[in-house]
C-alpha cells in the first residue's frame, strides 16, 4: 500500500551576498556540494541537493546571492535562477545575515509575494551580543512575514537540525521526485568546475575571480586514477598572465590546491591538467553563457 503520508517538495534559501547560504546547504546536505568562500558572487548557479529523511524527501536549492546591480549578461542569469527559487518553492528560507538584515524593494516585493510556506532565519548569531540580537530579531519580526522565525548559525551548525525540520513538517504530501540514491542534479563535471573555480578565488585577487569561469573538457575515470584537463576562461590578456604567474608558479598552485579539493571530494587519485584561454566580454556574451550553464532554458 502507498504511503500517503510521505512528504516530498522544493526548500529554496535565498539571501544576500555573504549571507551564508552556501554554508547553510552544505550543513543542511551534510556534504560540501556547494563551494563557500568570503567574496562576493560565489555562488552563480542554483544547485539542487536531495535529501531523503524517513518518510520524506527535501530537495534543497542554493542560490547565488541577491544582487543589487547587475552589471553583466552573467549576473542577470544568476538572478533569473533566484527567481525561478522564489516561484517554485514550497518552502523558502530567507536568509539574513544578523549584520546586515536588507534586501532590495525588488526582492522584497516578490519575496512577499511568493505564495511558499517561509522561515525567514536569522544567520551567524554568534557574531553580536544578546541584546543586539533581540533589537535586530524585533525589527526583523515587523519588517517581514514568515511563518516561522528562526535564529541560526550555519558555520557553527547551531539550530540547524531544527531548521531541516520545521522546514520538512512544512512540505506537501507527494512521492519522492528523485530516486533515494540521488543527491544532486549536478553532473561530475561541474562540482570540478567549481572546485577550481573556488581555489581561483582564494588565490587571485581583484577582478580576476570575478572574470574568471572553469570548463572541464576531459573527464576520463580510470580504476586507479580520474583524469581531467580543465579550461579556464578570462576577458583579457592581463587576466590569463595573472592566472599563470611568473614562469607559472601561479597556475601550478592553483593546480595543486584544486587537486588536493578534488581528490577529497571524489575520493581518488586525480591527474589535473589546466590551460587558460581568453574570451573577450564572456560574461556579456549568450552563447558563452549557454555553454556555461547559465541559460535556463
Amino acid at each position: 500500500m502507498e504511503n500517503t503520508e510521505f512528504k516530498a517538495g522544493f526548500v529554496s534559501i535565498i539571501g544576500m551576498p555573504n549571507a551564508g547560504k552556501s554554508t547553510l546547504y552544505n550543513s543542511l546536505m551534510g556534504d560540501n556540494l556547494a563551494i563557500t568562500n568570503p567574496k562576493a558572487q560565489t555562488t552563480r548557479h542554483r544547485i539542487l541537493g536531495i535529501k531523503n529523511l524517513p518518510g520524506a524527501q527535501i530537495i534543497y536549492s542554493d542560490t547565488p546571492g541577491i544582487l543589487k546591480k547587475t552589471s553583466y549578461g552573467m549576473h542577470e542569469k544568476m538572478m533569473h535562477f533566484v527567481n525561478e527559487s522564489l516561484d517554485d518553492s514550497d518552502v523558502l528560507i530567507l536568509l539574513l545575515d544578523v549584520r546586515a538584515t536588507d534586501i532590495p524593494d525588488d526582492i522584497r516585493a516578490r519575496y512577499d509575494r511568493s505564495k511558499a510556506k517561509k522561515i525567514l532565519a536569522l544567520n551567524k548569531i554568534d557574531t553580536v551580543k544578546q541584546d543586539q540580537l533581540e533589537a535586530v530579531m524585533q525589527k526583523i519580526t515587523e519588517d517581514f512575514q514568515a511563518d516561522v522565525y528562526m535564529l541560526v548559525s550555519a558555520l557553527n551548525n547551531y539550530n540547524i537540525e531544527n531548521l531541516e525540520k520545521t522546514a520538512a513538517d512544512m512540505l506537501p504530501q507527494h512521492p519522492a521526485y528523485y530516486p533515494e540514491d540521488q543527491i544532486t542534479d549536478r553532473s561530475e563535471r561541474f562540482f570540478v568546475n567549481e572546485i577550481v573555480r573556488n581555489n581561483a578565488l582564494k588565490l587571485y585577487q581583484d577582478e580576476v575571480p570575478y572574470s574568471l569561469e572553469v570548463s572541464t573538457l576531459l573527464f576520463k575515470e580510470e580504476p586507479k586514477i580520474l583524469r581531467l584537463n580543465c579550461e579556464i576562461i578570462v576577458e583579457r590578456d592581463s587576466q590569463k598572465r595573472i592566472v599563470i604567474g611568473n614562469k607559472g608558479a601561479a597556475i601550478k598552485n592553483l593546480g595543486i590546491a584544486s587537486r588536493k579539493d578534488l581528490e577529497a571530494f571524489f575520493q581518488k587519485q586525480v591527474y589535473l591538467e589546466l590551460f587558460v584561454k581568453v574570451r573577450d566580454d564572456w560574461r556579456n556574451n549568450k552563447n558563452m553563457l549557454r555553454q556555461f550553464g547559465y541559460d535556463p532554458d
